[in-house]
């Protein structure tokens, strides 16, 4: 292989982009990238998964608006000092999207419904946001995934749902309304999100997205710290930390580089597995019960995962 060749694979493996059509033939090549992709996309479930236990810990020292204000300001001044590049113009109505779905709605709603619901039931509830990403891609990027990936992607939703109602007792908390909310807005900013990572750096995706934000959430903060009370302890000052550096810049960085590896449905389903390891953090860190359904529906949802990666986006 040339030297030139070699770089431009390289280059190309590093941001998350498909190799050029010259080098498409190489052995390996192709099973490289969505090995490298899926690897991505599941460092940042594994980030996402310890978001609400988090915001748990949190909304012990702030109120649910000042939180989501100051861990917006905190994720943006970080990206903001690293003096991210410029977008091109016709990148800005998504990067508006995904700032509005994944910066803010995502972030508000889910607080908002944590005041009233547990992180296990508001996890269990998020669990169908790999179908409804998937179908939020299928009309935007107009990519129809097999019937397999589709009947999979609804047997893993119906085992979410399912799962929820038995942990709820059948009848739906208070905070549901938030967390269906929420999950159409991060679905859209996950979709934009994806389809702007094939064109540009994940990081960029995400710091843009946030730096878009920063005006409103400094005078957001300003105005929602001295309305909510502030009780800082040493949960809500981690739980803080932990939203704005780990859930929100590493978690959408390596999420948004792996979607743009592996496609967006096919990252989506690997959500599937986000609602099981919440509730998991949620036993661990909140001392939280859980019934003995978890280790059925564990294998239920991972069952639909394995189908939804075979079957491919």
């Amino acid at each position: 292989m040339k030297a030139k060749d070699s770089a431009t694979l390289r280059g190309s493996i590093a941001v998350g982009t498909a190799p050029p059509t010259g080098t498409a033939g190489i052995t390996g090549t192709r099973a490289a990238v969505p090995r490298h992709g899926t690897l991505l996309a599941s460092l940042g479930v594994v980030a996402f998964s310890l978001t609400f236990p988090s915001t748990a810990w949190g909304l012990e020292s702030f109120g649910p608006w000042s939180f989501v204000a100051v861990r917006s300001v905190l994720a943006g001044g970080f990206l903001l000092a690293l003096r991210v590049p410029l977008p091109e113009r016709r990148h800005l109505g998504g990067l508006v999207v995904v700032a509005g779905g994944v910066v803010v709605g995502f972030p508000l709603l889910t607080t908002l419904a944590l005041r009233t619901s547990s992180t296990s039931h508001a996890a269990v509830v998020v669990g169908l946001l790999p179908l409804t990403t998937a179908a939020f891609a299928a009309v935007r990027t107009r990519r129809r995934p097999p019937r397999a990936f589709w009947a999979a992607a609804l047997v893993g939703a119906a085992v979410v749902i399912a799962f929820a109602l038995q942990q709820s007792g059948g009848v739906p908390s208070t905070g549901d309304l938030y967390l269906f909310g929420a999950l159409l807005v991060c679905a859209a900013g996950y979709t934009e999100g994806g389809r702007l990572a094939r064109v540009m750096p994940g990081w960029q995706v995400i710091g843009w997205a946030l730096v878009l934000c920063l005006p409103f959430a400094l005078a957001g903060a300003a105005f929602t710290l001295t309305a909510e009370p502030v009780r800082l302890t040493v949960h809500g000052v981690l739980g803080l930390l932990w939203v704005a550096a780990g859930s929100t810049f590493f978690g959408l960085y390596v999420w948004y580089r792996g979607m743009a590896a592996i496609g967006i449905a096919r990252a989506s389903q690997l959500q599937l597995a986000q609602p099981l390891l919440t509730l998991v953090w949620s036993v661990l860190l909140l001392s939280e019960s859980l019934s003995p359904a978890v280790p059925l529906a564990a294998v239920g949802v991972l069952v639909c995962i394995a189908v939804t990666q075979r079957a491919g986006a």
